[in-house]
């Protein structure tokens, strides 16, 4: 439940501008124009859980303790993902993308804030089967590196391979999933195989520039947690990074209509949030 960023008194909001001031200058991680809301929840529960009365009380922590800056960045950073999440997204890929992508000679795709790396397999996977695994090169990043470590492994809880599978059918799945992974009694590992053309590296949306030009770029489900400016600065960085007429992919509660690049896009598959650069 999002609470309105208005809710939240003046003094606590001074309080949160000071914490998130102190990490950029402590860090040079930028979650000052991150939706207050969102960074106010986090807050909390970290408060909690280290018995701090204050907001002021964590700042404190991160300048003095080593290490407690690790764990407000690991706070605040993203992460909630899943194989094939919004299989509808996938399936509307597979169908209407792909075969807009096959004929060229190399097909280079930005997973932009992978988290751990659920979706950039889903992608791999994908291209696997739609023949195009050999020439697809898949750029993964996020912010934080300790999640980027986890996602480089490609072993996830066996636990949520129900789920996973499930999301695979509905997203086009041509074979039995379980062919893409190992399992032991508590993890599946996925096949080395997915791996050879997936670059795992840090990058962060808010501070890093365009590195590359790529032919699709999806950055689904992180754009909610910016507010307008910041959305609006990171648009700019995908504008840049996209050829012309390549694909934009965005989460289900994520879209173009307020942004100030609006008109650079043509809307491809409006209901998935499937944008292509004018």
């Amino acid at each position: 439940m999002f609470i309105d960023e208005n809710e939240i008194d003046h003094t606590t909001n001074m309080e949160i501008e000071l914490l998130l001031e102190g990490m950029y200058r402590l860090s040079g991680y930028d979650f000052r124009n991150y939706m207050r809301s969102s960074i106010w929840r986090r807050i909390q529960n970290r408060m909690r859980i280290e018995r701090v009365a204050t907001i002021t009380g964590l700042l404190d922590k991160a300048i003095h303790e080593p290490g407690f800056i690790d764990i407000l960045l690991n706070d605040f950073s993203i992460n909630v993902t899943e194989m094939f999440r919004d299989p509808h997204f996938f399936y509307s890929f597979r169908k209407k993308v792909v075969p807009l992508l096959r004929d060229l000679p190399e097909i280079r795709i930005w997973h932009a804030g992978c988290a751990t790396g659920e979706e950039v397999f889903s992608m791999a996977i994908l291209m696997d089967e739609e023949g195009l695994g050999e020439k697809t090169k898949i750029y993964a990043t996020d912010m934080n590196e300790q999640v980027l470590e986890k996602a480089k492994c490609g072993i996830f809880p066996l636990s949520k391979m129900q789920v996973y599978t499930k999301n695979y059918m509905q997203a086009g799945g041509t074979h039995a999933f379980s062919e893409y992974y190992t399992a032991d009694f508590k993890q599946a590992n996925f096949n080395a195989s997915l791996k050879k053309n997936i670059i795992f590296f840090q990058h962060n949306l808010v501070t890093d520039q365009s590195f590359n030009e790529f032919h699709v770029i999806i950055c689904r489900n992180v754009l909610i947690y910016f507010n307008a400016e910041l959305q609006n600065q990171v648009h700019e960085l995908f504008y840049e990074s996209l050829c012309p007429n390549g694909f934009l992919g965005l989460g289900d509660n994520e879209s173009l209509r307020f942004a100030t690049r609006t008109s650079s896009y043509g809307e491809f598959d409006n209901a998935e949030r499937i944008y292509r650069k004018l």
